[in-house]
């Protein structure tokens, strides 16, 4: 193990070494920018612009150029620049088309905190981070200058503008017509809107010249317009006046170009400023220092200096190559270095690795016939520990079918007293002079006999589908009326309960192979649930038909009644699964057995359910073939077979209400309890049997419960753990922390025996835990005890003692109250005026859950509270200071001291007087 880590330590150092490098020049490369670059259209001198960025990126190897161009067009420049601010660009860089309408894309822009350079033409606002261009009104007004020392201050002017709303035009205009202002003899006879385009320009001055005007100078805002001038004069024959353009451009054609060849007089020198704009935009991304107005030198060439412009011109593109073709041969030197390092990487790492690789070869080796021994070992007592649980796990087997077994065999054992017992049960019954209240216990045990029967038959049924041992025996018979005579047994409970129970079929006859007694144990078991689980007023419809290609029975179990969650849905048919409601949970063998018995049929059952709407169970059956697959035997007559199964699940369906006296016979009682429990036939059994001794009230759920003890404040609650809504544990907790009800005693009942179980009931605050099948003597026994302690406690409270005293059997939340009401009335028993409404003010509560509070705890009012506070509080002056009767009087409140002495005597026996002299 330590070879094995050292080699592990080696191969992760020299791994480190190898990319490291790598890693630290990675670190060093300069991060990568975005430059957005929108042009307004595109001419020779935009072009040139354009060029020189390109040569300026050519330092800056990490920076990308998006470039847009617009053709004039303002609207889609805009949205050129906004689609540039979608690719997530670093810098835009923009020559707008139209200073106004672009104003407010480019402020947006800005106002997204993303850098801005305006080259050329300018905005409408100063929402840029800088600008980029020749100083336009110094171009018109060199040219201006020019003009009057080339005309010697005398003659007229025809000007060719560009786009009147642009920048550069109305700048230019601007700074000629200040320059002309010295020269009164200088006029421009006209303008003419160009559009900065050499077609435009030409065709307006082809319809101008020689008949509107006879100019002896044109200045035109670019050179492009001013070869339009030029063309125009030669092809109507006219003598070419002398012609000033902007832009001083090289190549063909071009500024540099008309001047050297005599076409134009003159042109402007007005640089692009591409380097410029680049070279700033790389300043204010590399947060570096920039200035935010760059504004470019410009100059006249005329025929004196125009050789010496284009030498200089073609001087420096000839340099730009130079440098192009130098990073290019860079480029691919680095490229070759690049590659040449990382082969030399890779050749020490893998010579590393070979290394390692031998030595874990090495190691592997010796390891590996250590592991093999240690591997043959552990295969050996792998099989020694097969071999035991194999052993154990045939002794498991029979063990659990002997349980099963076992169980099975009880559970049959169960039908002869179940038998027994029912038989003297109906001859009970049929005595007609039987009690009605005998006769109302009798069913109820009739009821749950039959109960405990379907169980277990349900129960045997199961084990001999699991056994193998159930056999199906089919005959043909009739489906339609097979079902609908099932459905008469249900008809009496629907009417009572005013559920809408049919039969839905367009069928009059439909005749197939069925076993009577497997299917009206699933008919049953379906109806039974749908009853179970549907409200009065409801419905339950029986569907019946074919499928289209009358090969299958389909049946339809459909009730609009509570639905189930789709987890539900996915264990519904899985055995001893009891569903999601508390209140209706049954053994979970109704719905498993179903299915096997569908299943023994060739058939399928399904379920369809939507929370709240209702529930839909379908069955399908073959009609033709499955007889053949089955054994085939005398059916058992349909009324035998139905009659087994109707008192089994019928019973169970039966409400029978209690009826006790009328209620105007009804004793009223001293004390009231609250009978908590969902199950309806023992909820009335309890109410039945403590009527004789209290007021007893029912609820059937956690929500009823809580209202009902907030209403009535009863003396007791008997609570049944697992009810809907709120389970018992979760009522007890909810009354035992509040205030109105602290007080009021809690008997949980459950069926869960467990240790556990009862101290988590006992820690929500009940007052007893007692579980079922409990004896009903003995639930009596203890409310009375429980309610015989409360008034002792009541009592002892009420006696002369102080409060730390008085309160020690009651619970926390009872000790406040009584602790906060003795120390409120204590700190005001000297206000006469203070009173009933005063307390419930202070202490938060109604006026009657107040006096039920007292009532409870102290038998006493509110104000039956207070004057004994009063004359308890005299008794002790009287006893121990040397205050006079009058004195005392006022200081516990008493309006005089006659009105005290009157009280005092009517609750002691004695004058105040007297009982200070004793």
């Amino acid at each position: 193990m330590p070879f094995r880590h050292t080699t592990i330590s080696l191969i992760i150092v020299w791994t480190i070494i190898c990319i490291a490098p790598t890693a630290c020049s990675r670190q060093k490369e300069p991060k990568h920018f975005t430059i957005g670059f929108s042009q307004c259209s595109s001419d020779d001198w935009r072009n040139v612009m354009l060029q020189e960025m390109n040569r300026e990126l050519a330092y800056h190897p990490n920076t990308r150029l998006l470039y847009r161009q617009a053709n004039g067009n303002t609207a889609l420049q805009i949205a050129q620049v906004q689609d540039l601010l979608k690719s997530g660009i670093d810098l835009l860089i923009i020559s707008p088309n139209e200073a106004v309408p672009l104003t407010a894309v480019v402020a947006e822009a800005f106002k997204k905190k993303l850098p801005v350079i305006v080259v050329d033409r300018k905005i409408d606002a100063p929402y840029y981070t800088a600008y980029v261009g020749g100083d336009n009104y110094e171009v018109g007004r060199m040219a201006g200058e020019y003009a009057a020392h080339l005309l010697k201050g005398k003659g007229d002017i025809l000007e060719l503008t560009g786009l009147p709303r642009s920048s550069p035009a109305i700048e230019r205009h601007k700074g000629f017509a200040d320059a002309l202002k010295a020269y009164p003899q200088m006029h421009i006879q006209k303008q003419i809107n160009g559009e900065w385009l050499k077609e435009k320009a030409q065709e307006k001055l082809i319809k101008t010249i020689g008949t509107e005007t006879r100019p002896t100078l044109v200045f035109a805002h670019n050179d492009r317009m001013a070869m339009a001038t030029y063309e125009a004069y030669r092809e109507k024959g006219l003598p070419v006046p002398h012609i000033i353009g902007v832009d001083g451009l090289p190549g063909v054609n071009a500024g540099m170009d008309l001047v050297a060849k005599k076409a134009i007089t003159a042109t402007m020198m007005y640089p692009t400023g591409g380097e410029k704009a680049i070279r700033t935009a790389m300043d204010i991304l590399q947060k570096r220092n920039y200035s935010k107005q760059s504004l470019i030198s410009t100059t006249v060439i005329d025929s004196t200096n125009v050789r010496y412009m284009q030498l200089q011109t073609e001087t420096t593109l000839s340099q730009q190559k130079a440098i192009e073709r130098q990073q290019g041969m860079l480029a691919n030197l680095k490229a070759i270095y690049n590659n040449q390092r990382t082969f030399v990487y890779i050749l020490a790492l893998s010579l590393v690795l070979t290394i390692v690789l031998a030595a874990l070869a090495f190691y592997s080796l010796r390891e590996n016939r250590k592991i093999n021994r240690q591997l043959q070992l552990q295969n050996e007592e792998i099989l020694s520990q097969k071999e035991q649980l194999e052993l154990m796990s045939a002794r498991a087997q029979e063990a659990n079918e002997a349980k099963v077994d076992f169980f099975t065999n009880i559970s049959h054992e169960f039908r002869t007293p179940l038998t027994l017992i029912l038989g003297p049960l109906e001859e009970l019954l049929a005595n007609p002079k039987l009690g009605h209240a005998t006769a109302q216990s009798l069913e109820m045990v009739q009821k749950n006999v039959f109960r405990l029967l379907r169980l277990v038959n349900q129960l045997m049924d199961f084990r001999k589908i699991e056994a193998g041992k159930m056999k199906i025996k089919v005959a043909e018979q009739d489906l339609v009326a097979f079902i609908n005579e099932m459905l008469q047994h249900f008809k009496p409970v629907a009417k009572k309960r005013g559920i809408d129970l049919r039969l839905l079929t367009t069928e009059r006859h439909l005749l197939m192979y069925f076993d009577a007694d497997m299917l009206d144990k699933v008919m049953f078991n379906l109806l039974s649930n749908a009853f179970k689980f549907t409200t009065d007023g409801g419905l339950i419809h029986v569907a019946l038909s074919k499928s289209e290609n009358n090969e299958l029975a389909l049946i339809k179990v459909e009730d609009n009644g509570m639905g189930m969650s789709a987890t539900a849905q996915e264990h519904l048919f899985e055995v001893f699964y009891q569903g999601e409601y508390e209140n209706n949970k049954g053994s979970g063998l109704g719905l498993a057995l179903s299915r096997a018995l569908i299943e023994q049929h060739k058939g399928t059952i399904k379920v369809q359910s939507i929370k709240g709407k209702g529930t839909t169970f379908s069955i399908s059956l073959p009609l033709e073939g499955a007889h053949q697959q089955i054994q085939a035997s005398p059916a058992i007559p349909v009324q035998e077979a139905l009659y087994a199964e109707d008192q089994l699940y019928t019973a169970e369906l039966q409400d029978k209400a209690l009826s006790l006296a009328d209620s105007h016979d009804i004793e009223v009682k001293e004390q009231t309890i609250l009978v908590v429990e969902d199950n309806s036939d023992l909820r009335r059994l309890l109410v039945e049997k403590l009527s004789n001794e209290y007021n007893v009230v029912e609820a059937a759920d956690g929500p009823s419960a809580l209202q009902q003890a907030f209403d009535l404040i009863p003396d007791l609650i008997i609570c049944d753990v697992v009810i809907p809504g709120k389970d018992g544990r979760e009522v007890t907790q909810l009354l035992k922390n509040d205030i109105r009800t602290s007080h009021i005693p809690v008997i949980l009942l459950t069926a869960k025996a467990s240790t556990e179980q009862q101290l988590a009931g006992m820690k929500t605050g009940a007052d007893a835990y007692i579980t079922k099948p409990f004896n009903l003597q003995f639930l009596a026994a203890s409310a009375r005890s429980i309610l015989a302690n409360r008034v002792r406690i009541r009592d002892h409270f009420t006696s002369g003692l102080t409060a730390d005293l008085k309160t020690n059997a009651m619970s926390k939340l009872d000790r406040k109250f009584v602790n906060d009401l003795t120390a409120l009335i204590a700190s005001n028993i000297s206000n006469e005026a203070f009173g009933v409404e005063e307390v419930c003010q202070e202490m938060g509560i109604s006026r009657v859950q107040c006096n039920r509070k007292a009532k409870a705890l102290l038998n006493l009012t509110i104000s039956d509270f207070i004057l004994n506070t009063r004359l308890q509080r005299a008794k002790y002056l009287l006893q121990h200071e040397e205050y006079t009767v009058g004195e005392i009087a006022y200081q516990v409140g008493f309006a005089s001291p006659a009105y005290f002495s009157t009280v005092f005597k009517s609750k002691f026996g004695t004058t105040p007087k007297a009982f200070r002299e004793k």
